[in-house]
C-alpha cells in the first residue's frame, strides 16, 4: 500500500504498476541503526533528566535524531526500481529536495543480467540487476536486490507480454489500413 502511495506519480495514466523492488532490507536496518541507537540513548537521558533546561535539550536532541532517521529510512526507500507493464522506472533520492528519475521502455531493452558476488550475497541471496539499453549500450543498475535472479525473471516475462502486446496492435492497425486501401481501391474499380 506504501508503495502504491510513494511511487503512483511516476506512473502513466494507461500504466500499471507490477512490482517496487528495493534494496536489501539489511542495508535499511543498516542506514537505521546509529539513529535508533542515537535515539534510545537521548529517550533513556530523557528520562533522567531532572532540570527543565536539560529536559529541552533533550528533547531538540530527539526531534533532530528523528529527522535524522526519518531522512535515513526515504534514502533507503525512495531508492527503487518500478517495474510497470511498458518498462523500468529508475528512481533515486538523494535527499529532500533531489531526485532523479530515469525510464526505460521494454522496447529500448537490449538485455537484461544479474551478478551475486561473494559469500554474503550468496548466502543472503541479494546482488546486483542491470538493464543494458539498445539506443546507448549504457546500463542502469540497482545494487543490493534480494532475489535477483527472480527479478531478472520477472523483468523478461513482462517484456515478452510489452512486446506482443506491441506487435498485435501493429498487426491490427496494418489489417485496418490494409482494408481501407482494399476498400478504396475496390471503391475506384466500381466508379471505372
Amino acid at each position: 500500500m506504501l508503495n502504491t502511495f510513494l511511487f503512483k506519480k511516476h506512473l502513466q495514466d494507461d500504466e500499471a504498476l507490477i512490482r517496487v523492488v528495493h534494496k536489501h532490507w539489511l542495508l535499511g536496518m543498516r542506514a537505521l541503526l546509529w539513529p535508533t541507537l542515537f535515539f534510545a540513548v537521548v529517550a533513556s537521558l530523557l528520562a533522567v533528566s531532572q532540570t527543565r533546561g536539560m529536559v529541552v535539550l533533550v528533547a531538540v536532541l530527539a526531534v533532530v535524531i528523528a529527522v535524522w532517521w526519518i531522512r535515513n529510512f526515504l534514502d533507503y526507500f525512495l531508492d527503487a526500481w518500478i517495474i510497470t507493464n511498458h518498462g523500468i522506472i529508475d528512481i533515486e533520492w538523494f535527499g529532500w529536495f533531489h531526485r532523479h528519475s530515469a525510464r526505460v521502455l521494454y522496447s529500448d531493452l537490449e538485455g537484461v543480467s544479474y551478478e551475486v558476488k561473494g559469500v554474503f550475497p550468496t548466502l543472503l541471496r541479494y546482488g546486483t540487476i542491470s538493464v543494458e539499453k539498445i539506443s546507448t549500450g549504457s546500463a542502469i543498475s540497482l545494487d543490493y536486490v534480494s532475489h535477483p535472479k527472480s527479478l531478472e525473471f520477472l523483468i523478461l516475462q513482462q517484456m515478452e507480454q510489452y512486446l506482443h502486446t506491441k506487435n498485435m496492435k501493429n498487426s491490427k492497425h496494418v489489417q485496418e489500413l490494409l482494408s481501407t486501401l482494399v476498400a478504396d481501391h475496390m471503391h475506384l474499380r466500381e466508379m471505372k
